[in-house]
């Protein structure tokens, strides 16, 4: 699938397979990254056994992969990266899950009308560079049945000269 829109292209050209393999490689050696695990750790609190996931801007598919070994039943990755759709596959296959997950490659605002609501949302690190986050928040709130988790990046010097230029070109509409 092509896009026309610069937020995809700029997806596809940002993270790459490299990207994606790097990724997957530090969540073997590591883990998820804690922000991620903090999240992951309340949703299976609150109980994931037999729930639905609808994970935006996944990447490798590291949330999925962990609530999938504490019970989830299934999952849709919307991702914008064809690069880390195709890592999160295999993983997935690895892990014996692949059955459980449906890929949507694109722009969630876009693709949202054709999805199902899930009973839980998660959003690890991407609502702050998402070119309309208006419109990102208002969809994906919407797809959620019970849960909405998000996780913003570290706050560090160089994410906030990023936000601010991204914030400059992207949201002026925001007040």
């Amino acid at each position: 699938m092509s896009f026309s829109c610069c937020q995809c292209q700029g997806i596809e050209s940002t993270f790459d397979e490299k990207d994606a393999k790097s990724d997957l490689r530090r969540y073997h050696r590591k883990g998820p990254q804690k922000t991620a695990q903090i999240l992951i750790d309340f949703l299976t609190k609150e109980g994931i056994r037999d729930q639905t996931l609808l994970d935006i801007g996944g990447g490798v598919g590291i949330i999925q992969h962990e609530m999938f070994k504490r019970g989830l039943s299934e999952a849709v990755s919307v991702e914008g990266s064809s690069a880390s759709i195709k890592i999160s596959k295999q993983e997935a296959e690895r892990q014996g899950t692949a059955q459980k997950v449906t890929y949507q490659h694109g722009n969630f605002i876009q693709i949202a009308p054709e999805l199902e609501p899930a009973d839980m949302v998660t959003l690890d690190r991407v609502i702050c560079c998402f070119d309309d986050m208006t419109a990102l928040v208002s969809s994906s709130v919407a797809m959620a049945k019970k849960y909405y988790g998000v996780v913003f990046p570290k706050d560090t010097w160089i994410l906030k000269i990023l936000f601010k230029l991204c914030t400059i070109k992207s949201l002026p509409s925001i007040t």
